[in-house]
């Protein structure tokens, strides 16, 4: 059971980037998945969730309307498009997923503790 992030790279603001988490070992159609960043200096911070199966997308309001998250069931990957990259953008993204089914319980889809599976970190740095 993994997840593969990747991507990641140097970007100039404005520009759109598209991150893939990919998963083995299991089906990212049943499972919670979720991206979260690290800048440096700074805590690991929630962007965005897609729950499982059908039932929906969250966001983080610093991103909402920005970043989009989204599934290919078929290439068991969840994907994080980011629009109008800007400077504070600059971090090592992550993608986590739960596998104990906790999120479908509480809720809390932006809580770190809430995800028992992480990759390994892509890193994005936007910079003219």
């Amino acid at each position: 059971v993994q997840l593969q992030a990747s991507g990641g790279g140097l970007a100039q603001p404005g520009d759109r980037l598209t991150l893939s988490c990919t998963a083995s070992g299991f089906s990212v159609r049943n499972y919670a998945v979720a991206w979260f960043r690290q800048a440096p200096g700074k805590e690991r911070w929630w962007l965005a969730s897609i729950a499982r199966d059908s039932l929906g997308e969250y966001y983080s309001n610093s991103v909402r309307g920005r970043f989009s998250i989204s599934r290919d069931s078929a290439k068991n990957t969840v994907y994080l498009q980011m629009n109008i990259l800007k400077p504070e953008d600059t971090a090592v993204y992550f993608c986590a997923a739960d596998l104990t089914l906790l999120t479908y319980q509480t809720g809390n889809y932006y809580q770190p503790g809430q995800y028992n599976t992480w990759g390994q970190g892509t890193q994005v740095t936007v910079s003219s």
